[in-house]
């Protein structure tokens, strides 16, 4: 991991939930200068294993396609999946400390890009800091809270609500044109790019204590520690569509009725809990949808 100088390309593999995929497009020189590690679990290797993917005897230095596996200790994670994952997607700076640029790619996504080409086009041409695509349907950071309550993304809907008021009072605000050059509160941060110095890293560090503290829904915590930190981190919000180009997206292999803890809400109660938000929260409703404006339904 120290020998990584250049790009490193980084995705994990918790509980057995993806399939590891091999990314397609490589240039003749990608392998040679670029880096591709994939962080995985016992449960994880167990699986490999059974399909005969790895060996087991000598698992914890396979190389799959072109991914060179890591294994991390089961004594050493979260008891939350979705968490464990959150370590390397926000903290590749602390782990490949002499890498230039960092690519992070969920395991459900497939590049069909050469990530070389990536982080030239969206991050050192653009002059910036980190890239990542805009949400394809949300804007407002409440927008997601809201939906990831009634689509049971996070079972602890008190959570949520605690979360989304303590940053309201903190200062969020929904998105305005007063953000510009930031087109979007709400990203989707299954493919983040970033150019390694003072202000990427300490935007994922302060990303990753958001998520420490409260839970594993990064879209949530992004726009707060965006417009909280100071100096500015300079921010490539793509379109949708170049994210649309430059992966594939694939079902994971298990599907969950709801994350997180607790049971799973009924809508109802997160109607609930949305309605009962306090004063500051209801300042972001107004200014979120005018005067005399209706809101989106999510709940439906």
């Amino acid at each position: 991991m120290d020998k990584c100088r250049g790009v490193v390309v980084v995705s994990a593999v918790f509980n057995d939930h993806d399939k590891i995929r091999q990314p397609r497009g490589l240039g003749s020189e990608t392998l040679a200068s670029g880096c591709f590690f994939m962080f995985v679990d016992d449960v994880t290797l167990t699986s490999l294993a059974y399909h005969k993917v790895v060996d087991r005897k000598t698992q914890q230095l396979t190389r799959i396609g072109v991914w060179r596996l890591v294994r991390v200790p089961t004594e050493n994670l979260y008891e939350n999946p979705a968490m464990n994952g959150v370590i390397f997607k926000y903290l590749a700076h602390r782990l490949f400390v002499n890498a230039r640029f960092s690519v992070w790619v969920d395991a459900k996504m497939q590049l069909v890009v050469d990530p070389l080409l990536l982080v030239h086009a969206l991050v050192v041409e653009k002059g910036v800091d980190l890239a990542v695509s805009k949400h394809p349907f949300f804007v407002n950071a409440m927008e997601e809270a809201v939906a990831t309550a009634a689509w049971k993304k996070w079972r602890d809907v008190e959570g949520l609500r605690r979360q989304i008021e303590n940053y309201c009072a903190h200062g969020l605000r929904p998105w305005s044109p007063e953000k510009l050059p930031y087109t979007s509160d709400v990203p989707d941060t299954a493919i983040i790019l970033r150019r390694h110095g003072g202000a990427s890293d300490l935007f994922s560090c302060l990303m990753f204590n958001e998520l420490d503290a409260f839970n594993p829904r990064d879209q949530l915590a992004f726009a707060y520690v965006r417009d909280q930190m100071r100096p500015k981190i300079k921010m490539n919000m793509f379109e949708v569509e170049v994210f649309e180009r430059i992966a594939v997206e694939y079902r994971h292999n298990l599907k969950r009725d709801g994350g997180g803890p607790g049971p799973v809400a009924r809508t109802n109660t997160v109607r609930a809990k949305f309605d009962s938000l306090n004063g500051s929260c209801r300042e972001y409703l107004s200014e979120m949808w005018g005067e005399g404006g209706e809101p989106r339904d999510h709940l439906a």
